[in-house]
């Protein structure tokens, strides 16, 4: 747990049973809780019954980014020691072959010195993915010098495993290759899901538009970084770790369509949120691609996003503080020791909150 005093009032004790550990059986197959910002109390529900639930005209705005396999299993090319990477940030899309410089969390990481060859592979495939360690840094990353003679993110397909989050206590499986991943998802690049698109099913969507929702897309490449614990810098300088952005100028345009038509804009995870907002600093909603940083939290003066698809998340984060600047604290506390009471599954793979 953030010892930051500044976190306490974000902070609360989660059993280690109510993290979820595998997806539900069928994807949306999910429990929905439903929190009004105007009123009291929740409602219990199920992921179905999303339709009926929604504000009516509202724009959903979905992260189209893609999860890579970012996680790398292999060896030290001399002594055979094992080793592992996870690529904090893949090549962009279509790099091509060539060689990469990328910044990685390894283990063990200092004990590789510079210079030293590693091997990556995976199980059923002779393919083989060759790396140069270089230099590490104060943070602990390390940045390693890959090799790869296709495409990188053609390669990552092959050779890489599923990035699970550190509180998923147990390896990657050929399941998670498809439930850790949006249907909706194109842009490969994020080493972490957004986690609230993994409740729609083709058919949901499919829904949705015949109810006349409309829905826009931005990318934001997830970074491990969402997973960080804040720190006194966070805090002090009001920023985050920065992740690339993408809002176009189509959903750019359906927002402002929807905001001078009177119609509520609903962010599907708190991706999305960072992506509007930050495309928005300037005081209005644009067109933006680059990189951004913003930490949101009580007393941000949302500028788009009127209403929130979320999962349940860890305490005293970033992202629990980004749900408390939209709903409230008092209120979302109360929420979560509602959740934590009806025994609700949290985080990656865990029940979905709606915020109205």
């Amino acid at each position: 747990m953030n010892d930051l005093p500044e976190l306490a009032p974000f902070s609360f004790e989660l059993p280690p049973e109510l993290v979820a550990q595998t997806p539900p059986k069928e994807r949306g197959n999910s429990r929905l809780m439903l929190l009004n910002r105007e009123g009291r109390g929740v409602g219990h529900h199920h992921f179905s019954e999303l339709p009926e639930l929604l504000p009516p005209g509202a724009l959903l705005v979905f992260n189209q980014v893609r999860v890579s396999r970012a996680r790398l299993l292999g060896r030290k090319a001399d002594s055979g020691g094992r080793v592992e990477a996870f690529i904090l940030q893949p090549p962009p899309q279509g790099s091509g072959a060539g060689d990469y410089d990328l910044w990685c969390l390894v283990h063990p990481g200092r004990r590789i010195k510079a210079g030293r060859d590693l091997i990556f592979s995976h199980p059923g495939t002779p393919e083989r993915l060759s790396a140069t360690a270089l230099d590490f840094d104060p943070e602990g990353r390390r940045l390693l010098r890959f090799h790869f003679g296709d495409d990188p993110e053609a390669v990552l397909e092959r050779l890489g495993h599923v990035p699970l989050p550190f509180y998923i206590k147990r390896p990657d499986e050929s399941e998670d290759r498809d439930r850790y991943q949006t249907v909706y998802g194109r842009s490969p690049g994020a080493v972490a899901a957004p986690t609230a698109g993994l409740h729609f099913t083709r058919e949901m969507l499919e829904t949705l538009k015949a109810r006349g929702f409309e829905s826009t897309e931005v990318t934001l490449k997830v970074s491990a970084g969402t997973f960080a614990p804040l720190t006194r810098l966070n805090l002090e300088s009001g920023r985050l770790h920065r992740e690339h952005i993408s809002v176009p100028e189509a959903a750019a345009a359906a927002v402002s369509r929807a905001k001078a038509e009177g119609r509520p804009v609903l962010a599907v995870g708190t991706t999305t949120v960072r992506s509007l907002e930050w495309a928005a600093e300037g005081g209005r909603l644009a067109p933006r691609e680059g990189w951004g940083d913003l930490f949101i939290r009580p007393g941000w003066k949302f500028k788009v996003v009127d209403a929130l698809l979320s999962n349940f998340h860890l305490p005293a984060s970033s992202l629990l503080m980004l749900v408390s600047a939209l709903a409230g604290r008092e209120r979302v506390l109360e929420a979560y020791g509602e959740a934590l009471k009806s025994a609700y599954r949290f985080y990656s793979y865990g029940d979905a909150m709606l915020i109205v």
